[in-house]
Formats: structure tokens, sequence, C-alpha cells
């Protein structure tokens, strides 16, 4: 099975490293958070990754020539310097004619990949999205009167479900994407949401998305307190 990592985007809410390369390639430690991802994938036994590059795309696939993951087979596509994540799926259409993977490039997670797929399968939808807790950007009181009774230093959120990426999508999906330059996230996902096509897998475990400079100094952290929960 293939497995999609969109990797092309900008990442200007991380210019300290994405003005010299693109946002996958920012280091999690001594490897880039893509490499990261990639392990997490293969650890489930899937190792057949295209990278759906564009800003900066060659530095993805230089680094890939240079240094080889093995017994990864791995293609770095360029899908476009302005393409939204919609067209750069488009554009793959060619190569995805089974049941493939998707995921964004910068978002790390515990998630049962073998589970995930499973549970797509017996929904049997076009898509299926890794529904996930955002963690919190700030401490957590829990207040009494003028008293804290409990303090959570950045906890997992317990209210409301986000886009974790970490999708299952059938070939059939990328019909709902037009040929204009659009976003995944938006008609398209639309589009499986009104065809009751759509389905949610709720993963309440870790995840986190490198966004910003405080993300990846939060993703750093964890390594060097050796409390890495993607790993």
């Amino acid at each position: 099975m293939k497995v999609v990592i969109l990797a092309g985007g900008f990442g200007t809410r991380l210019s300290e490293y994405t003005k010299r390369i693109p946002k996958p390639m920012v280091k999690i430690g001594k490897i880039p958070i893509l490499v990261h991802i990639i392990n997490h994938y293969m650890n489930y036994g899937l190792n057949d990754f295209i990278i759906a590059g564009g800003y900066k795309y060659s530095i993805i696939k230089d680094y890939f020539k240079k240094k080889k993951i093995k017994k990864a087979k791995i293609e770095v596509v360029n899908t476009g310097l302005n393409s939204l994540t919609g067209r750069r799926l488009k554009l793959l259409n060619k190569r995805l004619t089974q049941t493939f993977m998707l995921t964004y490039g910068d978002g790390l997670s515990n998630i049962n990949i073998k589970k995930l797929y499973n549970f797509h399968k017996k929904n049997k939808k076009d898509i299926t999205v890794t529904a996930v807790h955002p963690p919190a950007r700030f401490g957590e009181l829990e207040i009494k009167g003028s008293l804290v009774k409990k303090f959570k230093e950045k906890p997992q959120l317990q209210k409301g479900w986000i886009n974790g990426g970490f999708f299952v999508v059938e070939p059939s999906f990328l019909k709902l994407i037009d040929n204009k330059n659009e976003m995944l996230e938006r008609n398209p996902i639309n589009k499986a949401t009104k065809k009751k096509s759509l389905a949610a897998y709720k993963h309440a475990g870790f995840w986190f998305c490198m966004d910003t400079l405080r993300d990846k100094v939060s993703l750093e952290n964890m390594i060097k307190k050796k409390k890495v929960p993607w790993l």
C-alpha cells in the first residue's frame, strides 16, 4: 500500500528554518520530522512512499538520494510551488489506483496504523480522517473560588475533535477533487461529507503538529527527556 505525504507548503510560520529548507526537512532530534513520519508507517510494514513536494522540493529529493532508508521505496514528486493540498493529491492520480494512506509532512502521532486501516475498511467509505484532540497551548487551571484545585501544564484537550491527518483513502475519492487549484480540506472533503462517505477514526492518544518554532522546541524537549510518544 502506498503512503502519500503532503510536503510542498511554504511553512511560513516556521520561517526561522523554512527560508532555507522545506518544513518537513526541519530536524527533530537528529533527523527531519519527515523521516520520523516515514519511520512510523514503516513500523506497521508500509514502505512505499510518495512525497508530494513543492517548495524547495529538490532538497527533499537530494536528501533521500544520499540517505537511503533500508527497505523503503521513496519517490519525491514535484507537485508545484503554489499548489494547494487538493491539487497536489490530484496530480498523483495515475499513481494511486488502490487504497492508500495520506498524511501531512509536519504531524507526529502514536496512532495505530493497522487499527486505522481496519476501521476504514470496515466502514467502507471513500475516505477516513483521523480525529484528534489538539494539545493546549497554555497550562489549564481548575479553580474553585480563588483557590487553584488543579494545574495541568499543556494538557491534551478532551473537548472537541480536529483533523489530525493520517487519512486512509480510496481512489474513488480523487474524483471529488476538481482540476482547479483547491484545498483538499474544503470542497473535496465537503463533497465526501455530503455523500456520507467520510468516516472519522477517533484517536485520543498522542498527536502533535509542528507549526511554529515553539512547537519544534516542544518536540525537541520530548526527545531530551526521552518522552517520545510517537516512537
